[in-house]
């Protein structure tokens, strides 16, 4: 089993607040998926997946009913969560937060960024999605806020921004600049020229870090990492779309409270 990605900022004295951020690599999947792949909406047989999933988790010593993903939608909403789910009833959220003890909380993705929260001393977690339109309309405040309602303090949450699709990989439309810099002017710097006359090349992930330290948290870190450009690491949708591929896989991140 490949260990997951983890970074310092989210470790903590007793080891209650586990995490990690997994790639493509440790699991039993075949061909287009090999071998972690963690997506249960893709084409993948089920039982591998279930597998890999049961895998990750593993790495911090819970069972597989401890795992909550939710039917993610690219929207800005955060679930508190207490009890796990059936997959059937995945509630359609973004973002997470649990102060319960026992649940690992998961976002999959494909090059959207995915962000691990905790403050360690409130004994509470948070996890979400941040695609663009995700990151733009509010998850990563959605799910800060979720978190204090579980008793959590803004400066004493630290998140770490995991893998995603890199500025030199992720080419954008003449529309995008626009919603973005409505919001803030300041993010110019965030968009890049790209060859191609109108397009540019858009700095996501620095645009996660940005809305999390405005957010006035302890520390915000980054592990680094091009899902795109890295296809021995991870999964990318962008990529397999450009190879002409007909499905891809999903990498997981991870952070749990132990019990």
């Amino acid at each position: 089993m490949t260990l997951p990605i983890r970074h310092a900022l989210l470790e903590d004295a007793d080891g209650r607040i586990r995490h990690g951020f997994f790639g493509r690599e440790g699991g039993v999947s075949e061909g287009l998926y090999r071998s972690l792949n963690c997506g249960l909406g893709s084409g993948d047989d089920p039982e591998a997946v279930g597998e890999n999933r049961a895998r990750a988790v593993a790495a911090f010593d819970l069972a597989p009913d401890s795992l909550c993903t939710a039917y993610q939608v690219h929207s800005a909403n955060a679930l508190a969560v207490s009890e796990p789910w059936k997959r059937e009833d995945a509630p359609r959220v973004d973002a997470m937060a649990t102060a319960t003890p026992g649940l690992a909380l998961a976002i999959l993705t494909a090059d959207c960024v995915p962000v691990l929260l905790a403050d360690s001393e409130a004994g509470v977690i948070g996890a979400a999605h941040a695609g663009w339109r995700g990151a733009l309309n509010g998850v990563l405040e959605a799910a800060v806020e979720a978190m204090q309602g579980l008793g959590a303090r803004a400066d004493g949450i630290r998140a770490v921004i995991g893998p995603a699709i890199g500025a030199a990989s992720y080419e954008v439309g003449p529309e995008f600049p626009g919603p973005f810099l409505a919001q803030r002017p300041q993010d110019e710097d965030l968009f890049a020229p790209a060859q191609q006359d109108g397009r540019f090349r858009f700095d996501l992930a620095g645009y996660v870090g940005r809305r999390l330290g405005r957010l006035g948290l302890a520390a915000v870190a980054a592990t680094g990492g091009d899902t795109c450009a890295e296809p021995g690491r991870f999964f990318s949708y962008r990529r397999s779309r450009a190879l002409g591929e007909a499905d891809y896989g999903r990498n997981i991140s991870i952070v749990a409270l132990g019990p």
